[in-house]
């Protein structure tokens, strides 16, 4: 198994400084690199450069500017320059598919937040300090940093990346060969309901609340960012002491939003690995499900167009997107690869409109939470009888409808 543990840094205040400028250099030079690229392309003899043409000039790049480029991990840069290769890739991927290219863009400081180190050993050393009882990374160019390991770390440390979230630091690793650790049978299976009034239902009936972390701290975060919209737009260095503090309680909010969805996340996960050896889930696609509506032009007005629902869409939108479905059923699979427990996804399409009574399917048979079948008069509660069809649709073995 692979996984990934992600640790608090405590650096002294020139251990900071040191992240801080290791973060400006390969911010500089994944835009050196950038602007490369474009300038090679617009000549007209169209060149491409690769990423293996741009690795071979980091030697000359370092002997240049021993004091900035020379002082960090020749690997690390490497992987700067694969990162900037890899959105390459990305672009022309979709420029064939047809979809939005999306061209990559040059990063500012500010935007510009991890440095990976592709092995452990290689300008980096994970546990360097192991005599001590407190835990320390060694980095290259910064020392070694204390760090607050909350738990222990289990398989082998392949990559280290050092992360900026605010005014804080952490360090995440990526282990492989991470021994599972199988739970007990229980012998329950079941299939389970994505849904926005409730954050989930199973073929049981049972609801798991949905928390709407987003919409709860709607309110503050909208105060915080009318508070940053009053200040001009200038750069960080240009910023006045409370323009900082303003970008800073935006940007601290946002976080405790996102760590509020992914507690939930984790903890409603483990409920249902812990309770269950099969577990049936909706294969959802959630980038399809929050598109915009495409506008409808008024065949009888030129220029006008015609409702098209995009303001209740945009509502629901905010709540599929607050719910956390994609970082939900991504930790569920993980918990359940670790716990040796079956995960089963399935075609969600008709799973609420489908009778499992009958198998009559309707759009009529659901109306709001309520479920009534127009064929054999079957009712119950909407996401139970999803959820019902997600644990059938699978082959799971139910007991009769209740």
């Amino acid at each position: 198994m692979i996984r990934a543990y992600k640790f608090l840094l405590r650096p002294t205040v020139r251990q900071s400084q040191a992240l801080g400028e290791m973060l400006r250099d390969h911010c500089s030079l994944y835009n050196g690199a950038l602007q490369e690229r474009r300038d090679a392309y617009r000549h007209s003899s169209k060149t491409s450069i690769k990423y293996g043409q741009q690795s071979v000039q980091l030697k000359e790049i370092r002997a240049f500017d021993p004091e900035r480029q020379g002082r960090w991990s020749f690997s690390s840069q490497q992987a700067t320059l694969r990162r900037l290769d890899k959105a390459f890739q990305a672009f022309f991927r979709r420029v064939k598919a047809g979809e939005k290219p999306g061209y990559p863009r040059f990063r500012g400081v500010n935007w510009f937040d991890t440095v990976e180190f592709p092995k452990d050993g290689d300008g980096c050393r994970w546990d360097s300090t192991p005599h001590d009882p407190v835990t320390r990374v060694r980095l290259q160019g910064v020392g070694n940093v204390r760090v607050h390991q909350h738990r222990p770390v289990k398989g082998r440390v392949k990559t280290v990346s050092i992360k900026r979230e605010g005014r804080q630091w952490y360090v995440i690793l990526a282990c492989d060969n991470v021994p599972a650790e199988p739970l007990p049978a229980t012998g329950a299976v079941t299939g389970i309901d994505m849904g926005v009034t409730h954050f989930l239902t199973t073929s049981e009936g049972a609801h798991v609340e949905n928390p709407r972390h987003g919409k709860r701290n709607a309110d503050v975060l909208a105060d915080a960012q009318r508070a940053l919209k009053a200040f001009p737009r200038r750069k960080r260095e240009n910023r006045t002491a409370k323009h900082r503090r303003a970008v800073e309680k935006v940007a601290k909010l946002h976080r405790k939003v996102r760590r509020q969805r992914l507690d939930h996340a984790h903890k409603a996960a483990l409920a249902l690995v812990r309770d269950y050896d099969q577990i049936a889930h909706e294969r959802l696609n959630i980038a399809n499900m929050v598109r915009t509506p495409k506008p409808k032009p008024d065949p009888q007005a030129p220029g006008a167009f015609l409702p098209n629902g995009a303001a209740s869409k945009a509502g629901l939108n905010r709540s599929i997107l607050d719910a956390g479905w994609g970082v939900f059923l991504g930790i569920l699979a993980q918990k359940a690869e670790s716990a040796a427990r079956a995960l089963i996804p399935v075609d969600p399409r008709n799973t609420s409109r489908t009778c499992p009574e009958c198998g009559h399917v309707d759009g009529e048979n659901r109306d709001g939470e309520k479920f009534q079948c127009t064929a054999c008069d079957h009712r119950d509660h909407a996401d139970r009888v999803g959820a019902w069809n997600v644990a059938l649709r699978a082959g799971l073995a139910l007991p009769d409808v209740a």
